[in-house]
């Protein structure tokens, strides 16, 4: 299995309005039927959806999307060196004033983009507060109406890398949750069927 670009329409969005690679190349990268790739194009699919800059995020290459777009036969490649990067340990990095103002829209970024994060998820990757991510998830932040969404790997807070680790392990817990859910359900119909034996 390929490993598929971190969120594979925006990434598709960017490269048909940025480039001149065959809708063919651009569905097999970002694993998507080329129809779809093509109604992008059209504008009838993924609209409202924000093209996601896969070079900034350390996905592609500007020689990697060259050497697609002189050759339609050629895959575009993953560049997994961002990918495979183990996540050390580091301390509070200093971030200047002038980037501390992005962190509520890295913030409102992720909330829209990865919603399954968890506030403290989102407090680790921006280096905001719980109560901030709170205020922001529930539109109740004093400057929401002005708030733009600003990617937190632009703004240099996180790494892609993080925030992929951060949403497989925010996936994990939904799925857990569910058999969760599921196993007490299935647990009340059986406390109900016996119930209803013994009347």
């Amino acid at each position: 299995m390929t490993e598929k670009p971190f969120m594979p329409k925006a990434t598709a969005v960017w490269l048909v309005e940025n480039t001149k690679i065959s809708f063919k190349q651009i569905a097999a990268f970002c694993e998507l039927h080329e129809l779809e790739v093509k109604g992008i194009a059209d504008g009838d699919v993924a609209k409202g959806i924000k093209a996601y800059n896969p070079i900034l995020a350390g996905q592609l290459t500007r020689e990697e999307i060259e050497a697609s777009s002189k050759d339609v036969n050629r895959p575009l490649l993953l560049n997994k060196k961002t990918l495979e990067i183990k996540s050390v340990k580091k301390g509070n990095k200093y971030v200047p004033l002038s980037k501390r103002e992005d962190r509520p829209g890295g913030v409102l970024w992720l909330t829209k983009n990865c919603p399954q994060l968890s506030d403290g998820q989102i407090v680790k990757l921006v280096g905001s507060t719980k109560k901030t991510v709170t205020l922001i998830r529930n539109k109740r932040y004093w400057n929401s109406s002005n708030l733009s969404p600003k990617d937190p790997v632009i703004s240099n807070f996180c790494s892609q890398a993080d925030i992929k680790a951060a949403v497989e392990k925010a996936d994990r817990r939904v799925v857990r949750k569910q058999k969760e859910i599921e196993k007490q359900k299935r647990k009340l119909e059986s406390e109900n069927q016996i119930k209803t034996d013994e009347k």
